[in-house]
């Protein structure tokens, strides 16, 4: 039903003064009862819950499905990752069967002597003999507790040096920066052998080291084995310097701030007299005891 021009133009002049009327309508009663339109908000409401109650629960449903779908998501990637590891772990599983075939190969081909088993003593620094003539430390374990002389002497990063004196509770240890310390080494890079000599020094030189031999700052340094004083492959330290042909060694052990340190005992009896006085024999049933002098 279409409206005449006049009393559609009578409507829309109307139209805004009965809104205005409406609203102030309005704010008079929300102003003279608030209670009244409290109870009125109330009920249009409890009126539009189950309304929104039925709007809301698809949109809790698609919620929780996405919710499901990305968890499937990262469970499935989650997976993949540790079929790949899987994977990897086998690959490697088997690389490691294959070496342990070779070696087992390679010792029954040259009759290899397997390695001594070793024996460790723990012992704390009692006393520090550090000093301008001297580089030594002082253990509170000695020889009732399994300590030689010669036997390596090591902390968590590496070798300190080696057990010069035993008494029956104490031992002393010769750092590897004494001036009396001459340990037979090996450059790990490249293979070659020299000597880390001590000079009393932070930090000991190599000595006879081949000429023309590659080095560089940042070679690793161990033990090579030679002498029979320690075993092959013992940490020591690194390369620092190599100044005028002149090559010095960052030892890998604080050996300033030595409190606990490890006496290992590797089998090998070494180059050093054990005892400089040799134990007194028990004497025989129905012998007197002699008395021999040590000359």
């Amino acid at each position: 039903m279409r409206l005449s021009p006049p009393v559609r133009a009578a409507a829309q002049r109307l139209a805004l003064p009965m809104l205005v009327f409406v609203a102030g309508v309005l704010s008079v009663l929300g102003k003279a009862d608030i209670l009244f339109i409290d109870r009125l908000r109330e009920t249009v409401g409890d009126a539009l819950s189950p309304v929104l109650e039925l709007v809301a629960e698809p949109m809790t449903s698609v919620a929780s499905a996405v919710a499901g779908v990305e968890d499937a998501i990262s469970v499935y990637r989650q997976n993949e990752i540790l079929r790949q590891d899987n994977q990897a772990l086998l690959q490697w599983e088997e690389v490691a069967r294959r070496l342990a075939a070779e070696n087992a190969a390679l010792r029954d081909l040259t009759k290899l002597v397997p390695e001594q088993p070793m024996t460790a003593i723990a012992a704390r620094v009692i006393a520090d003999s550090g000093g301008a003539f001297m580089r030594n430390v002082l253990l509170n374990a000695g020889a009732r507790d399994g300590v030689a002389r010669g036997q390596a002497a090591l902390s968590g990063e590496g070798l300190i040096g080696r057990i010069s004196e035993v008494g029956e509770r104490t031992a002393r240890v010769l750092l590897l920066t004494d001036l009396n310390s001459h340990i037979p080494v090996t450059l790990e890079r490249s293979s070659e052998h020299a000597v880390l000599d001590g000079d009393n020094s932070d930090r000991p030189r190599l000595v006879f080291l081949a000429p023309k031999v590659p080095v560089e700052i940042g070679d690793r340094i161990v033990t090579s084995g030679a002498g029979g004083v320690f075993p092959p492959r013992l940490p020591v330290g690194e390369v620092v310097d190599v100044t005028g042909g002149v090559v010095r060694i960052e030892p890998y052990a604080e050996l300033s701030r030595l409190q606990i340190i490890r006496v290992v005992d590797y089998g090998l009896a070494g180059v050093l007299p054990q005892n400089v006085v040799p134990p007194a024999r028990a004497p025989r049933p129905g012998k007197p005891r002699a008395v021999e002098a040590q000359r």
